[in-house]
């Protein structure tokens, strides 16, 4: 794998990819949903495979969730060298980097190939249906209130995981007379000094809003439904210096050899210690010898930083076995903890009061304004558009409001010439980067493509046998892993307790399984010679 991106070896595709380019003409069209980290890689390799493509934005930009969030102190939590394309380069700034240079990388990388012009933003897309006997999508969408109409042989949805705000029913919402909103939606001129602010959840989100905010507030107010385990790190504020800049641009290889050195560590090398061990006798607070360790590690670290403050280390000690909930790292926030002005409660909020909060417990804080850092609806995969397959079976149908089911997480059947980015099963609950995983799934999505044109096949659709053999042999999986431990609620499960969003395999793994796609796995039709080209016609209604 390390050989491979690094450009020791060349990818299998790219002859296929080569002939692609050299055809004159292509009949053959791509809708892209999403122009967030997965959209913008998907677009810029269909781009270079020269077939036609777009891509709806339901914003007013690019960027995704790095677009939508902008609450103090939003930024990545895997190392910005791991956390970026193995195409395009970047001189970092920070070992950690924040929303701003974040923001500006995906700009950056979208103007080099002119990916604008592909994109039609401000297009919410409302649904997409599949026609069996033209084999091809039609996807309905709404801007500036008028709908329009996308026609193309194949769509790939690149909504992500987290972008589907979580906020909780609580009674006494009318009657609150300040300010309220979810972190994802902080508003860009608000200024909360000398302000009375309620962070409402204690995860990743009000881990980094805390620490940013601490020191120019009047009070601060945690409501923490459960603590989470926290590592420590020197790294998370620290810039990169002129020396290691150097190495980076001067040294053959060694910016690609220092990325996939972070996907080891903050990867596949805890894997093996996330695998449930039947003999250990104390499953309750761990799950296997190394899990143990793990566990005295981060809670001596959690004790040395509120040394002398016993209820805090009371509050914020996991019960749980570590890696069990997404692991954060430390930056700041122990320190914020202690902080005169800042006061955390160690369980939810039940409701609102005219002038701030109530816990469980019945305490009362007032509040100028309340922020909701309480995640989003993970489990609800490419909620709320209609999506309907064969026969207009929608989507929602097979897999429920939470239970999604693909193979690698990219393709289900029923649902042809359809593909998913960050779909189910494919986030990184053991560590790494969500855009590796990206890119081994567009490399596979453009295998499709490639034997589609290649072969003028009409329809591929994954086979029904493979699914379910692939989704019995991850949920097995599951059933051995951390993830599925019955100390701690996550949002890893669904409500039945089935593990939906996090893959457990290894990168390197999932690297493997998808390296190129084979056709043994698809139902496949020829392409229907009386259709018309789709190249990606669009017309108001």
């Amino acid at each position: 794998m390390m050989a491979e991106v690094m450009g020791f070896s060349d990818l299998r595709l790219d002859a296929q990819v080569d002939e692609l380019r050299n055809r004159p003409a292509q009949e053959f069209s791509v809708i892209i949903i999403g122009a967030g980290v997965s959209g913008l890689l998907a677009a810029r390799k269909i781009q270079e495979l020269h077939l036609p493509v777009v891509v709806l934005e339901k914003n007013s930009e690019l960027g995704g969730t790095w677009f939508e969030n902008r609450y103090p102190g939003c930024g990545v939590d895997t190392p910005s060298h791991l956390y970026s394309f193995s195409s395009f380069r970047r001189d970092w700034s920070t070992y950690f980097g924040k929303r701003d240079e974040v923001l500006s990388y995906l700009n950056d990388m979208a103007g080099e190939t002119d990916l604008r012009s592909l994109i039609e933003f401000d297009t919410r897309v409302l649904s997409a249906r599949y026609n069996d006997v033209t084999q091809m999508w039609k996807v309905t969408s709404s801007k500036n209130g008028e709908q329009r109409e996308f026609i193309a042989n194949f769509v790939i949805t690149a909504v992500g995981q987290l972008n589907l705000a979580n906020i909780p029913e609580l009674p006494g919402r009318d009657e609150y007379k300040g300010l309220t909103f979810h972190a994802s939606d902080w508003p860009p001129d608000l200024d909360v000094t000398d302000k009375d602010v309620a962070i409402v959840g204690s995860a990743a989100t009000a881990m980094q809003i805390v620490p940013a905010i601490a020191d120019q507030v009047s009070r601060l107010t945690i409501l923490q439904r459960s603590p989470q385990w926290i590592a420590p790190t020197d790294d998370y504020f620290r810039e990169v210096s002129a020396d290691m800049q150097w190495l980076m641009s001067k040294i053959p290889f060694y910016y690609e050899w220092f990325r996939l050195r972070l996907a080891w560590i903050y990867g596949d090398r805890v894997h093996e210690s996330l695998q449930v061990d039947p003999s250990w006798p104390h499953q309750e607070r761990s799950i296997n010898a190394t899990n143990d360790a793990h566990r005295r590690l981060f809670t001596d670290y959690l004790k040395s930083e509120l040394a002398g403050r016993d209820d805090l280390i009371d509050k914020t000690l996991p019960k749980y076995p570590p890696f069990g909930k997404r692991m954060l790292l430390d930056n700041g926030w122990y320190a914020s903890l202690k902080h005169p002005n800042v006061e955390l409660f160690d369980e939810p909020m039940v409701a609102f009061t005219n002038s701030g909060i109530r816990s469980l417990s019945g305490e009362e804080r007032d509040a100028d304004i309340i922020v909701f850092a309480t995640g989003f609806e993970a489990q609800r995969f490419l909620y709320p558009i209609d999506i309907r397959g064969r026969s207009d079976q929608s989507i929602r149908e097979v897999w429920g409001d939470d239970d999604g089911r693909a193979y690698l997480g990219i393709t289900t059947p029923g649902f042809p010439n359809l593909a998913f980015m960050y779909g189910p099963n494919t986030n990184l609950g053991h560590g790494g980067s969500y855009i590796f995983i990206a890119e081994c799934q567009v490399r596979y999505i453009l295998g499709l493509i490639t034997e589609m044109v290649r072969h003028n096949i009409g329809s591929i659709e994954c086979r029904s046998d493979v699914n379910d053999a692939y989704n019995k042999e991850l949920d097995e999986a599951h059933d051995q892993m951390i993830y599925s431990h019955t100390g701690m609620s996550t949002w890893y499960r669904n409500s039945r307790g089935r593990v939906v969003t996090n893959s457990p395999w290894r990168i390197v793994d999932y690297w493997n399984m998808t390296r190129r796609p084979s056709l043994d796995d698809y139902e496949i039709e020829p392409a229907n010679t009386e259709n018309e080209p789709a190249n990606v016609i669009s017309s108001a209604k």
